[in-house]
Order: structure tokens, then C-alpha cells, then sequence
């Protein structure tokens, strides 16, 4: 039998890190913004790590965006979001759509981390026949809302999620991240539309703004400025923050206090955290060499 013919193995749970992400994600949902943040901090730099040796493995990812975007999906999955490992397909959970499918890198690196599947299977990124794909399949990995990589569908896609809810009488919220020159696509605009029209204030939009996108700058490619009187303007409640300061974006992920959709305009630097990396256009679809991944985990250990 070739390897081609080997069935993947499929993802199970991690039954010790699902019950310590249980315990420890509800106390920092119920914890202040303030109180929480050191420990979002400390989960996130974990991330980046695990992030950074899992592109290595695969040689290849986006590690730029996932480095940008890491902040935002912990501090929603561990300090915001009710969700729960032993029960992914709860249908009363709240629900997580990374719209930006591409860096599906930081979307398992973080789902591991909440044990819903062991973080050794992150070592099979992009792997032939491997269910981590490099765009997230909602079939394929548990914790995975919807498929995404073609940008923008993931927003619509959580839009109506968040309708359902709404038509149903239920409280579970929706939180989307997006990238920002996925605002560039038309179906994103509809989607906001669509959200406003119907208040639907359970939903929160995320925009993770690193200002590049591949290939160049957003600006230069297609303006998008200003972002935020644009939200506003089709009828959002809009929020502007540090996309890495973790006390900000749980505060920023807090309900709707207008009854209207929320939008985070949430200011990033793609490649956080890892200097040579930083703001730099190159790496949003470059892989590092194990030199340079020696010298990131050495940054990120300090």
C-alpha cells in the first residue's frame, strides 16, 4: 500500500488539555480585562512558538498573519468565546470563524492548545493526506467552524450564524477575525449590510489590521482608509484598539452596548513578536530557515 493509499488518522480530543482549558477559560472570561491579560499574554506567546516550529515542520504557512492575528484568537477562544472541546458540535455553543483561511497555522496552534486535538498532530501542518490542511475544513478538525481560503466568505458565513441565533432566541454569540485586505472583497460589505439591517448584535467583526497584505501594503493596493467611518457608516458599532494589547481586546470583545453588530478595528503588526520579522511584506509568505526559527523562539522566550 503507497502512503497515498493510507487513511489519515482523524483528530480525538485531548482529554487533559480540554480540562485544564475548561477550568482556566472560565475563570478568564469571568475575570476583568486587566486581570485576565498577563495570562492571554502568556497563552499567546506559547502560540507564536508552537506556530513558528509548526511552519518550520510543514515548510510551508503564512507566518506573517498568523504572527499579526495570534492575540486576537486567543484572547477569543480563551477569554471570551464559550466553547467547549468534549462537545464541538454543542449547538448552543458560541462560535469562532477565522475568515482569514490562510492563517489556519495560529487557528490550530490555538484549538491544540484548548485540547481539541493533541498538539503533537500540529507536527502534520499541510502533511499529505493530513486533516490540517492549510485552509481550515470544518469536517476535517474539530473546532472549526467553516471552511475558509477564498477571502471573503467566512464573514458571511458567521453573519449568518449570528442569524440563526438571532431567529432562534438564543444567546450564543459570533466572533469573526478577518484580514484587512480581505475588506477588499464585495462580499464583506453585503455581509455588513445584512448584519446591520438585521441588528444583529450578537455578532462581533474583527479586523486584524497589519496594513499588509501579500505583496504590498493595503493602501497601495486598494485604500481602505478610513476603516473605521466605514463601519460606522454602514451602521456598525465600531471599537479601535492595539490588536496586542490583551487587556483592549477583551474589552473591545465585549457585547454590544448599542444593540447594533460590533466591529473591531484591532491596529496589528504582522509578524509580532519576532523582530526581523516585523512589518515586512516579505513574510507573509515566506518560511523561515531553522537559523532563523532558532533566533524567533529565542526572542519569544525573554
Amino acid at each position: 500500500m503507497t502512503t497515498l493509499e493510507v487513511a489519515p488518522r482523524p483528530l480525538q480530543l485531548d482529554e487533559d488539555a480540554a480540562a485544564v482549558y475548561v477550568e482556566k477559560s472560565a475563570r478568564l472570561r469571568a475575570a476583568s480585562p486587566a486581570q485576565a491579560a498577563p495570562e492571554l499574554a502568556e497563552i499567546s506567546t506559547r502560540i507564536r512558538r508552537d506556530v513558528l516550529t509548526t511552519i518550520q515542520a510543514a515548510q510551508m504557512g503564512h507566518v506573517g498573519g498568523d504572527l499579526s492575528v495570534t492575540d486576537l484568537l486567543v484572547t477569543a477562544m480563551w477569554g471570551t468565546l464559550k466553547l467547549d472541546p468534549h462537545a464541538p458540535a454543542n449547538p448552543l455553543r458560541d462560535r469562532f470563524v477565522l475568515s482569514k483561511g490562510h492563517c489556519a497555522a495560529a487557528l490550530y496552534s490555538t484549538l491544540a492548545s484548548c485540547g481539541f486535538f493533541p498538539q503533537g498532530r500540529l507536527r502534520e501542518f499541510m502533511a499529505p493526506l493530513s486533516p490540517l490542511n492549510g485552509h481550515p475544513d470544518r469536517v476535517k478538525v474539530p473546532g472549526v467552524e467553516t471552511n475558509t481560503g477564498p477571502l471573503g466568505h467566512g464573514f458571511p458565513v458567521a453573519t449568518g450564524c449570528a442569524l440563526g441565533a438571532k431567529l432562534r432566541g438564543e444567546t450564543w454569540r459570533t466572533i469573526v477575525v478577518l484580514g484587512d485586505g480581505e475588506m477588499q472583497e464585495g462580499s464583506n460589505w453585503e455581509a455588513a449590510m445584512t448584519a446591520a439591517h438585521y441588528q444583529l448584535a450578537n455578532l462581533t467583526a474583527v479586523v486584524d489590521r497589519n496594513r499588509l497584505q501579500q505583496g504590498a501594503r493595503t493602501e497601495d493596493t486598494k485604500s481602505l482608509e478610513p476603516l473605521d467611518a466605514k463601519w460606522a457608516s454602514f451602521g456598525w458599532e465600531v471599537r479601535v484598539i492595539d490588536g496586542h494589547d490583551h487587556e483592549a481586546i477583551k474589552q473591545a470583545f465585549a457585547p454590544s452596548s448599542t444593540g447594533r453588530p460590533v466591529a473591531v478595528v484591532a491596529n496589528t503588526v504582522k509578524g509580532k513578536g519576532v523582530s526581523f520579522m516585523e512589518d515586512r511584506v516579505e513574510w507573509h509568505h515566506k518560511v523561515p530557515t531553522d537559523e532563523q526559527v532558532r533566533l524567533a523562539l529565542e526572542e519569544l522566550s525573554r
